[in-house]
């Protein structure tokens, strides 16, 4: 019996930990996965909201990468950049105090709660926008220039 609901307390407690979602569109606003508007022919602003700072930023590139390809284009320029987290659901702790009586008898009791990540990082989702002018040919020597099919060839999505 003790068994059976360790199980069942472990499968709960794994429901609950957030999963990032697979690489793809988001599918409402402030959902993981990217966004992207055409505000020109070969300028773009791409967005990716992930569950951290670092795959939001992957995601960016990749996006930005494919829709370089899908127009023709061989690299991209990032010509604006910005990044926001929301604040997160850190670990917390509580102490709380209960009594009882029963009959002759009465109790007091203390509780002490200490909150500890279950799941991995507990910060709030990132989203990173970046704003980029795509080109062809080859790729002019500059750090803010990617070449987009070696941003495919390394993403880690």
């Amino acid at each position: 019996m003790t068994r059976t609901l360790l199980c069942i307390a472990a499968l709960a407690l794994s429901a609950c930990a957030t999963q990032p979602a697979p690489y793809g569109p988001a599918t409402r606003a402030g959902a993981q996965g990217y966004t992207d508007q055409a505000i020109e022919s070969g300028r773009y602003r791409v967005g990716y909201r992930a569950l951290s700072a670092l795959d939001a930023q992957t995601g960016a590139l990749r996006r930005a990468a494919e829709l370089t390809l899908a127009e023709g284009g061989d690299w991209f320029q990032i010509v604006s950049a910005y990044s926001e987290t929301e604040p997160g659901r850190g670990p917390s702790s509580s102490v709380s105090i209960g009594g009882g009586t029963g009959g002759r008898r009465s109790g007091v009791g203390v509780g002490v709660g200490i909150g500890f990540p279950v799941g991995g990082d507990q910060s709030g989702a990132s989203e990173h926008v970046i704003e980029i002018v795509t080109g062809d040919g080859a790729t002019p020597d500059d750090p803010d220039i990617y070449d987009a099919r070696s941003v495919l060839e390394t993403a880690i999505f």
